[in-house]
C-alpha cells in the first residue's frame, strides 16, 4: 500500500517472518517522472533475502518503456505493471485501475512492455472497472504477452476494498492462462489463504492490508500449508508490534505530530481486531502525541496481554470508513458475479 509498506515496513515484516517475494510501492510513472530514491532503496537496501519486483504505475506507453528499463538495472525480481489502484485520483488518469477500461490500450501497454522487459514482466489488476465484462478480453491480453505471473484482486475497481471477493474470477483466470496466478482480495488469515487456495487452484496468495493487521500472517499461511501448528500472537505480541513499528518507521528529523499520525495508518488496520465495539480505533485516531499514543495502546491491549489477538478483523470495525465502509447506494458492484497453492506464499503487496 503505496506510503505505508514501505521499507522500514518491510524490515519489519522480515523480523516476524517473510514473504516468499515482495513488492515495491509503485513508481509513479509520468512525462517528468523519475525514479522515487526511497523507493528505491527498498530494491537495493532492503536486507531481507527474498526478491524484490518494482511496480510501476501509468500509462505513457514511452515513459512505462523507459522507467522498466531503468529499473532493470537494479537488483530486481521482475517488473510489475499495476492495473489495479482504485485510488479516484489514480483511475481518472487512466492509469492503475482505470486501464481496464480500454482493452486495446492494454494492448499495446504490454506489447511495447514485453518487447522491453528481458526478465520477468508481472502484471497486478482487478477483475473489471465498474463491470467484468472486459475481463475475459485482458486473460487473453495477459496471453497474448507472455506475461510471466498475474496479481488479481478479486474486486472490480469501484468495489474498491468493499464487499466479498468473487474468486470464482481468480479460478477462471487459473484455468485460462498459461502463467502462475495469485489470489488477492480479503486474505484475512491462514484459514481463509486455505480456503481461497483450494477453492480456486491458485498458484499462490498475496496479502497486503491483512499484513499491517497481522505481520505474523505470512508466517501464519506458511505452517497452515506445510500442516503444522499455527503461531498465535497475544494481545502482548501485538503491543510489541507496534513499538517495533514505532521505533522503526521513525526518522530523526521527523517530527513527532507527523509521525503519530503515520503510526494511525498502521494502526487503523491493527485495530480491526482489538474489540469488536472499535474503541480502541475511537481514542487511537484522536491520540497527538507520543505518550497519548501509547497509553491508548497500553490501555487497550495490556489489560489482557496473554489473551489470543484475533486473526481475522472483527465484524464491522472499519479500518478506513471512506474506502472499506458500505458501498454508497447504487454503485460500484460489478455485474455478473458468481456467488494460494501448494507450499506458494507470495508477496506483500502495496497499492491494492
Amino acid at each position: 500500500m503505496q506510503d505505508v509498506t514501505d521499507l522500514p515496513f518491510m524490515r519489519v515484516i522480515h523480523h516476524y517472518g517473510d514473504p516468499d517475494y515482495y513488492f515495491t510501492e509503485y513508481f509513479r510513472v509520468h512525462p517528468h517522472s523519475r525514479l522515487e530514491k526511497h523507493i528505491l532503496r527498498s530494491i537495493n537496501e532492503h536486507g531481507t533475502g527474498r526478491p524484490v519486483f518494482a511496480q510501476m504505475i501509468g500509462e505513457s506507453i514511452p515513459e512505462l518503456v523507459h522507467t522498466a528499463r531503468e529499473l532493470a538495472r537494479h537488483p530486481v525480481a521482475g517488473i510489475d505493471l499495476n492495473m489495479g489502484c482504485p485510488a479516484p485520483k489514480i483511475y481518472k488518469k487512466n492509469c492503475g485501475g482505470g486501464l481496464l477500461r480500454d482493452p486495446s490500450k492494454i494492448d499495446r501497454v504490454l506489447g511495447a512492455l514485453r518487447e522491453s522487459v528481458t526478465g520477468r514482466l508481472t502484471v497486478k489488476m482487478r477483475i473489471g472497472f465498474d463491470t467484468t465484462d472486459t475481463f475475459a478480453p485482458i486473460l487473453e491480453l495477459i496471453d497474448k504477452h507472455d506475461i510471466d505471473l498475474l496479481n488479481l484482486h478479486a474486486r472490480t475497481v469501484k468495489q474498491g476494498y468493499r464487499g466479498e471477493a468473487h474468486y470464482a474470477f481468480v479460478k477462471q483466470a487459473v484455468d485460462t492462462l498459461r502463467c502462475p496466478v495469485l489470489a488477492n482480495g480479503n486474505i484475512l488469515s491462514s484459514r481463509r489463504a486455505l480456503r481461497v487456495a483450494a477453492e480456486t487452484g491458485c498458484s499462490g496468495l498475496m496479502v497486503g492490508r491483512h499484513a499491517i493487521r497481522n505481520p505474523w500472517i505470512f508466517r501464519q499461511i506458511r505452517q497452515s500449508f506445510a500442516g503444522e501448528p499455527v503461531f498465535r500472537p497475544t494481545f502482548a505480541d501485538a503491543r510489541a508490534y507496534i513499538d517495533r513499528l514505532y521505533h522503526a518507521t521513525r526518522t530523526g528529523d521527523c517530527p513527532e505530530r507527523v509521525h503519530v499520525n503515520k503510526m494511525k495508518k498502521y494502526l487503523n488496520f491493527l485495530g480491526q481486531a482489538v474489540d469488536p465495539e472499535g474503541r480502541f480505533l475511537y481514542d487511537m485516531r484522536r491520540a497527538r502525541t507520543e505518550k497519548d499514543l501509547f497509553d491508548v495502546c497500553d490501555r487497550h491491549l495490556m489489560q489482557t496481554p496473554r489473551a489470543p489477538f484475533p486473526d481475522e478483523p472483527h465484524n464491522g470495525v472499519i479500518a478506513r470508513p471512506n474506502c472499506e465502509g458500505p458501498a454508497p447506494q447504487g454503485g460500484g458492484g460489478a455485474s455478473g458475479m458468481s456467488p494460494v497453492s501448494g507450499s506458494s506464499v507470495p508477496g506483500l503487496v502495496p497499492g491494492t
